[in-house]
């Protein structure tokens, strides 16, 4: 079984309590694909600028992922600059983005990824992420994940998307724009009703609910005690989650919760470092060890 994870790779300008850290390795589809790649074969989508630093592209692919599909075309790399108050580690504050090559990206990908049976939509432009669902073949699983700018500046689009997803992953302040619940579960009831199958929403250092029409689950988080830098957090889960259900290949309640799991294992790992530097190194017997630990915590 294998992964097609479509989204952004870009380069991170980072500033927390902790320190500044410039052109790290970021974008949704990089933190998602690193954190699939444990689990299971991934496809990457996505594309950068001429400036992008090989020393990204050996990392990606020393974690096994394939970069067929990442373009490299001429001008600048997607760049953002953000901050983070260590008050609030759930917003950032984007100082600056440059879409660079982004602007102009029509998404391709292979045969043999069209034939990819697990397929993840990490946070893009809508119309991006439908792209690629115009272009794979009768997927088992297709995952989505969003942010606040799509769901207020190109709302009908992601609205259409989600009719055409099984699994929509959010995280809590998402979940409550896009529906306009506060309740958290009568957020994720709306969202059901909105077309996927499966809901999960993060909740940051609270943890996670799950919903579908059979079952539905609520994990905390692990107990991360000094957070370094939270960006990929989101997507490092998504990879997680994703990354598992695409190994067992089947979506049961057990592998669901078992997916959770290992996703809150992985993003755990992510906050504490700038940028990948906690993920870059990571083996599955790490995640492995730091999952009992959580089982028992929790």
């Amino acid at each position: 079984m294998s992964l097609l994870v479509m989204g952004t790779v870009a380069l991170d300008d980072i500033e927390t309590s902790r320190g500044t850290r410039k052109d790290l390795l970021g974008g949704s589809g990089a933190h998602c694909a690193m954190s699939a790649s444990l689990f299971a074969p991934v496809h990457l989508v996505g594309i950068v600028g001429e400036d992008f630093p090989k020393r990204h592209i050996s990392l990606l692919r020393s974690k096994g992922v394939d970069l067929t599909s990442v373009e490299v075309s001429g001008g600048k790399t997607f760049h953002w600059t953000g901050a983070y108050d260590a008050r609030d580690w759930n917003t950032a504050v984007t100082k600056q983005t440059e879409l660079g090559v982004l602007q102009n990206y029509v998404p391709r990908i292979t045969e043999e990824q069209s034939r990819a049976p697990y397929v993840f939509l990490a946070n893009n432009a809508p119309d991006l992420q439908k792209s690629i669902l115009d272009q794979v073949r009768d997927p088992k699983l297709i995952g989505l994940d969003s942010m606040n700018l799509w769901i207020v500046n190109m709302r009908k689009s992601l609205l259409k998307l989600l009719k055409r997803v099984d699994l929509f992953v959010a995280n809590d302040r998402e979940a409550q724009m896009l529906t306009g619940e506060s309740n958290l579960y009568s957020a994720a009831r709306a969202l059901r009703k909105m077309g996927p199958r499966f809901i999960v929403i993060k909740k940051g250092e609270h943890g996670v609910i799950f919903i579908c029409d059979e079952f539905q689950f609520s994990f905390p988080a692990f107990p991360v005690t000094r957070v370094v830098d939270p960006t990929g957090a989101g997507d490092t889960f998504a990879g997680g989650l994703m990354g598992y259900l695409t190994r067992t290949g089947r979506l049961t309640k057990t592998n669901f919760k078992r997916a959770c799991l290992y996703a809150t294992v992985c993003a755990s790992f992510n906050v504490e470092g700038f940028g990948p530097s906690r993920t870059a190194p990571l083996t599955m017997p790490d995640v492995e060890d730091r999952l009992k630990v959580f089982l028992n915590f929790i």
